[in-house]
């Protein structure tokens, strides 16, 4: 009876394990990813592994925004060119970019590590809204608060309990709506999309 063996040598396969542990890569896009790798010369492939280990120790969470930078405040936070009188609030860092490509919004951001979801162990208490109550009641100049979370389960729940913190602050309230599908996330939609969301945001 024939017997087959592990079409991959050992360091490539365990390649191909380490790059299939990425979000969204499947088994053959793992293994394109580790043969590209493989094509390239050592001098390449070491300032890739470079980048990825400076990237893992020097890059953390600003103490203002929660936003993924190598300072503390970070880049936006620091900038005084950012109208402070209003605040974006996103889910992931991923959603600020997302929304900093449009260039259409020069407030500062929030970032709440997650949303609200509780059949995926995630409270409010395991976000970052204490933080955001917390800014609010520090920032005399602010005016607004556009809540930039995807229109799911999960973000309207967010934005429901958010809703019932901020109200009684007497802060104006809005959520982005127009144009992006229920479900979607920010991270997925164009440039043009999220600037329409921005300009249709309504006030909750």
């Amino acid at each position: 009876m024939m017997t087959y063996t592990q079409p991959f040598t050992q360091p490539l396969a365990r390649l191909i394990e380490e790059f299939q542990k990425l979000p969204g890569i499947g088994p053959k896009t793992a293994q394109r990813l580790a043969f590209h790798v493989l094509k390239q010369p050592v001098h390449q492939v070491q300032y890739f592994s470079e980048a990825l280990l400076q990237a893992k120790e020097l890059i953390g969470e600003c103490s203002q925004c929660f936003n993924l930078s190598s300072q503390s405040p970070c880049e936006i936070c620091a900038n005084t060119n950012r109208q402070p009188h209003m605040i974006c609030v996103v889910p992931e860092p991923r959603d600020l970019y997302a929304l900093e490509r449009t260039g259409d919004f020069d407030g500062l951001y929030h970032v709440l590590q997650g949303l609200i979801s509780p059949l995926d162990g995630i409270n409010p208490d395991d976000l970052k809204i204490r933080e955001l109550i917390t800014r609010i009641g520090a920032n005399p100049d602010l005016e607004e608060i556009v809540l930039a979370l995807p229109p799911s389960i999960e973000g309207d729940a967010t934005s429901l309990y958010l809703s019932g913190l901020i109200k009684p602050l007497q802060i104006k309230l809005t959520r982005i709506a127009f144009g992006l599908p229920v479900g979607g996330d920010l991270e997925y939609a164009d440039n043009m999309t999220l600037s329409r969301a921005l300009e249709g945001r309504r006030e909750l």
